[in-house]
This record gives structure tokens, sequence and C-alpha cells, in this order.
């Protein structure tokens, strides 16, 4: 079992029968989609879930999962995801994939909100290893990119295919930035405070925990 599998499996002592569960997306939270298929084959927990993309809804449902839509829901039990960064104090930075307001909609509404990820992840400051994602509206794009130029240095994502802008599963385009401002605090309210922006990846004050793995074990951090 590697460290993804690991950290993943811990996170099943989380969940309980007739939960509604959020899926995260990308490897990590896809090690936790199969381990919790499993678990739930076995002991038939009556859960539902709800995923945060396109990518985990299918991952799910070839996993078995009873799966429901975002619109039949008003809060979640638990949420379960990874994060390209994770800070001491569990400030995330996420978005390298494409679905920011999915994503922050479910942590935002879950009664618990757990990341799941391996050591590389733990940084001092938000920024030290990926650009900060904002997902802006296409028609907002370039006057959005130039207010946020005043703060860092960035431009709009470019699809996989290199023939285009990256899209969300919403429409929207993403402008990805290195800031000079590395107080959290500030930061977030800036990208929260510019119009146009739809939603950034920055996740301040949402996590409530994080499993961490590293060489075989799991260490827990947790709110105060």
């Amino acid at each position: 079992m590697n460290d993804k599998e690991l950290v993943a499996q811990q996170a099943l002592q989380y969940v309980s029968e007739n939960m509604i569960i959020g899926l995260g997306t990308g490897s990590t939270a896809n090690c936790f989609i199969d381990a919790l298929a499993k678990r739930n084959k076995e002991e038939k927990l009556n859960i539902r879930t709800v995923s945060s993309s396109v990518v985990s809804m299918i991952k799910a449902k070839e996993a078995g999962l009873p799966i429901i839509a975002m619109e039949q829901i008003n809060e979640i039990d638990l949420y379960i995801d990874g994060a390209d960064e994770i800070t001491p104090d569990l400030t995330l930075l996420k978005g390298r994939g494409y679905d920011l307001v999915r994503e922050k909609l479910l942590a935002r509404s879950a009664k618990k909100f757990i990341v799941i990820a391996d050591e590389s992840k733990i940084v001092e400051n938000i920024g030290d290893n990926f650009p900060v994602p904002s997902e802006v509206q296409p028609f907002a794009w370039e006057l959005v990119k130039n207010i946020l130029m005043k703060k860092g240095t960035g431009d709009i994502r470019i699809n996989s295919a290199k023939d285009g802008y990256a899209i969300t599963s919403c429409g929207n385009f993403v402008l990805d930035f290195n800031y000079t401002e590395k107080n959290i605090e500030k930061l977030n309210a800036l990208l929260c405070q510019t119009p146009g922006i739809v939603e950034h990846g920055i996740f301040y004050n949402i996590a409530h925990g994080a499993l961490i793995s590293s060489n075989g074990k799991v260490r827990e951090i947790w709110k105060n």
C-alpha cells in the first residue's frame, strides 16, 4: 500500500452509515473513492455520494457508488479531497484541475472537510510550489488580469492541447498568478473582492483537518 492509498484508507474511519459524502478530484481522491466503494460494498453503509467534478463522478460510478447531483443537496456530512499545497494552519491551495466552484461549494457545505495528501504537499506559504488559480468570467479575463498584474505576475491558462484557453466545467477561464503578497488573509480578501473572479484556489479557514502520509505512516492535523 503506497502513501496515497494509506491516507485514503485512514480517511474511511470518518465514514459512517447514511452519510452524504463529497468526493474530491485527483489521484489521492481517487484512492479514497476506491476504498470507499470497497467498504460500502462489504458493509452496505447506505451512503450517497456527490462529486466535485465530472471526472470524479465517472470514477465513482465505475466503482459502484450511489451518486446524487449537487442540485439535490443543501449540505453534506463529509467531504474528502486532496490539495496541491497545505500550510500548517490548514490553508489549502487547489485548482490544478478545473472545478474550483464545485470543490469549494462542497468544502463549505460539509459538516466535516478533511484533506488527504502526502508530505510533499506541506508548504510554509501558499504559492511556494504552484501559482494561485482564479476562475474568471470569459468576458472579464483581460480586465481581471490587468488588476492582478498590480499584485503579481501571471497569465491565462492554456488547455492541454495547447490550441486554446482552458475552460472550467462552469464555462469559465482560469488565470494562474504568482503573488508578492504572502499574508494569506490579505491575499484571500484581495481575490474575493476582485470583480470578475468567480472563485479562486485559496481555501482559507475551510478545512477542519488533514491526514498526511509519509513513509508508511499517517499524521493528523486538526483545527484548534
